[in-house]
């Protein structure tokens, strides 16, 4: 899958049945629920998983929880913007994705 076709998904009022809890957490963080982003990023138990949970924590201003989670996923802090973390999370993730 496209990280446009993605962006273009996140516009929906719900994300397709079929679409992977990974970016199931990056759909809810998109429309704005961050909520319901973290509740499904804290229920998946990879890499992939605990690099979603570091940006929402550190979206959320939680700099020590997320930390923790960018050590869990193997992965330095993200210096750069929020929105360059959500779209290079998303590259990558929509790039695992058969299409």
């Amino acid at each position: 899958m496209s990280v446009d076709k993605f962006v273009a998904l996140c516009r929906k009022d719900q994300p397709p049945e079929a679409l992977p809890e990974t970016l199931r957490a990056l759909y809810w963080d998109a429309r704005g629920d961050w909520a319901k982003a973290h509740k499904v990023a804290q229920d998946i138990t990879t890499a992939d998983g605990s690099l979603i949970h570091a940006y929402l924590h550190r979206k959320e201003g939680d700099q020590g929880n997320a930390r923790y989670w960018y050590d869990r996923a193997g992965r330095p802090v993200h210096r750069g913007t929020l929105d360059e973390e959500w779209r290079a999370i998303a590259e990558e993730l929509c790039g695992k994705v058969p299409t």
